[in-house]
């Protein structure tokens, strides 16, 4: 009779201990629950996959969407060891260890090596490098996991080596049917504790983990844990995770948006492109959504500001002082009243009428002067303080406007290698349409003039 091998009853015991979202991790792809987009039948991975014949990768996705659980599911399913690395822990050294482990598993026992790397956005350059040559002879197969975006964080030389799939965040329905399992399970679940769970408790619990199955499993785990503590039964005596224990359990949700990450970037972007698409509705959630993460009024404000000259200008002039009054009130009065007068403000700035052309103008006064340099301001402009200098011309025959009709006169203040070039060019769009009119006739008129 074989004995008992040890090793492997005390990593069952070790499992059974492990938090739920690691313990319910799957382990075959049947077992996945959502990505069909790459993980459907005939999908490219699906088929690498089955025909053992992977090449190094890069899962993309966000937080809680099986990027760690999928690159484990592909390695049991192809028979390759597993190799975990730290970005963030490790260094060049453990590197050329796991290389070595590898070309010894390859050349003694044929056996594949997947080096996967969770957060490998955070690798730094040297540690890419030191990667690099390694994937290029397959000595290891890389599947590198990142909530980044790739191309902003890898290498061009290592990303032109991996295929890159994109994870989503998973919806509601995959979330309860992630957590139906966990509790049902009596493996690896919280089978044998004969919970049951509210329909409505179950909907709180999902749309709290906002996509994420690890939180979601975490929040499961709470409210059970909750629930034994507090000793609360059902109706019929048994024991039911409610929306109140699920609220314990949840507290306070944390949203999806790193500062420091692409997410905020991705949620800022919609903002901008919300209030410059006239949609105040848009806006405002928006905005809402990055206060409620967290996000400092300010850098919200900011952009407000400078969105009020960059797409709304001399359409509205009130806009500009709209948006700055918003920042003076946050200033006085500070969270949580200052957010209405940044929904204020927003809706404003949302329903003002529209105009980049205080953008465009600055564009083209700016490509002038980096390609023609600093050109000589025309004597009639410069200032004189001194005698010598109107002796030289400084200052002569410039003409006062206000000294003429309608505060009006045709003179050129334009060095002369740019005379005439036109930089503002007022939209057809609320005050702008008044100040395009004006404009317009004053430029018919120098131009006739010039021409006589």
């Amino acid at each position: 009779m074989d004995k008992p091998d040890l090793f492997a009853t005390q990593a069952k015991k070790e499992r059974r201990h492990a938090p739920l979202a690691d313990r319910m991790r799957p382990r075959s792809l049947g077992e996945f629950v959502g990505q069909t987009e790459i993980l459907g039948k005939g999908r490219l991975l699906v088929e690498l996959i089955e025909a053992d014949n992977l090449a190094s990768m890069i899962l993309w996705g966000p937080p809680g969407c099986g990027k760690t659980a999928l690159a484990a599911v592909i390695a049991n399913t192809t028979g390759s060891v597993f190799e975990p690395f730290s970005a963030v822990l490790g260094g060049v050294k453990e590197i050329r260890a796991i290389v070595k482990n590898a070309e010894v598993r390859r050349d003694a026992h044929k056996r594949r090596t997947i080096l996967f790397i969770d957060e490998i956005h955070r690798m730094n350059k040297a540690q890419q490098d030191a990667l690099l040559p390694h994937v290029e002879r397959g000595t290891v197969t890389l599947v590198g996991a990142t909530t980044e975006n790739p191309s902003f964080e890898i290498i061009s030389a290592l990303l032109s080596r991996c295929k890159v799939f994109v994870l989503k965040a998973l919806s509601e329905e995959q979330l309860a049917v992630i957590v139906r399992s966990g509790l049902e399970d009596e493996e690896r679940g919280l089978g044998k504790l004969g919970l049951k769970l509210e329909d409505d408790a179950l909907a709180d619990l999902v749309r709290a983990a906002g996509g994420d199955a690890r939180r979601a499993l975490n929040t499961l785990e709470a409210s059970a844990h909750y629930l034994q503590a507090t000793g609360r039964q059902a109706t019929d005596g048994g024991k039911e995770i409610t929306q109140e224990v699920v609220q314990e359990a949840v507290q306070h949700k944390t949203l999806l948006y790193d500062r420091a990450g692409e997410e905020h970037y991705n949620v800022v972007s919609a903002f901008i492109k919300s209030l410059r698409g006239s949609d105040p509705d848009a806006a405002v959630y928006w905005m809402t959504r990055m206060l409620e993460a967290g996000e400092d009024p300010r850098f919200i404000l900011r952009r407000m500001i400078i969105f009020a000259s960059e797409d709304i200008g001399n359409a509205d002039p009130q806009a500009l002082v709209v948006a700055t009054a918003a920042l003076a009130a946050h200033e006085m009065v500070g969270l949580p009243e200052s957010a209405l007068n940044l929904s204020q403000a927003i809706c404003y700035l949302a329903c003002a009428p529209k105009s980049n052309s205080a953008l465009r103008a600055y564009a083209r006064a700016r490509k002038d002067v980096r390609e023609l340099g600093a050109l000589g301001v025309p004597l009639h402009l410069r200032n004189a303080p001194t005698g010598l200098m109107r002796d030289i011309g400084y200052g002569k025959n410039y003409k006062y406007p206000h000294d003429f009709e309608g505060h009006y006169v045709m003179v050129e203040y334009l060095p002369e290698k740019i005379k005439g070039r036109i930089y503002y060019t007022p939209a057809e769009s609320g005050r702008e349409k008044e100040i395009k009119e004006r404009l317009e006739k004053w430029r018919e008129e120098r131009k006739e003039k010039e021409e006589e």
